[in-house]
């Protein structure tokens, strides 16, 4: 499996993003030696994809084939790739406050941590739908990692989209989150127009 270990900090920094968005909070002292350059249209829309690829930890070939269901679909493709995005187990564990990041989530989903609907499922790209049960595992539950992350993410604004029971570690889909609810800095119409050329 590809990983991406460029540091996190100069990552955002390049790309123009808060780290809050994925759950750091530290801050970058250094300015982007790029900051005052003019970028080209190309130049932007790259940008937005690079940016959205990274907020969600996805690789070029699978965020290409999230593009292509998205625009099968219904209604704007640009909306409908950022609702599957936000609807991947990974990201829907970070947002329930079961992990501190989003990488620490796919983490956990990878080690069998989490139960949908009363099953294992350890595929970080799994989508979920409305009504979905997400809990972690009795056994993990104990460990003392999830209390760590408790008291980090304790104070962290839970989704209108989502049920949480945060002291059980569980928590319902109510629906699928529209575009207005999903607060990741992304131009998702600059990305339809790269991959629509």
């Amino acid at each position: 499996m590809a990983v991406n270990r460029v540091p996190v900090l100069k990552r955002c920094r390049s790309l123009g993003l808060e780290p809050a968005y994925l759950g750091y909070d530290k801050k970058s002292k250094r300015q982007n030696a790029r900051a005052g350059k003019k970028v080209s249209e190309y130049g932007l829309q790259l940008r937005e994809k690079q940016k959205a690829k990274f907020i969600y930890g996805v690789l070029e070939k699978p965020f290409r084939n999230y593009y292509e269901k998205a625009d099968r679909m219904k209604g704007m493709t640009g909306e409908n790739l950022m609702v599957m995005l936000e609807s991947r187990l990974d990201s829907v564990v970070f947002r329930m406050g079961f992990a501190r990041t989003r990488r620490e989530a796919r983490q956990i989903v990878d080690h069998k941590h989490v139960l949908v609907n009363g099953k294992v499922i350890n595929i970080p790209s799994y989508l979920i739908k409305a009504g979905d049960v997400i809990e972690i595992k009795e056994k993990a539950k104990s460990m003392q990692r999830y209390k760590d992350i408790a008291e980090v993410t304790g104070g962290r604004l839970v989704p209108e989209w989502m049920d949480v029971d945060t002291e059980n570690f569980k928590g319902t889909i109510k629906h699928l989150p529209t575009r207005e609810m999903i607060d990741v800095p992304v131009d998702e119409m600059l990305i339809v127009e790269l991959y629509s050329k």
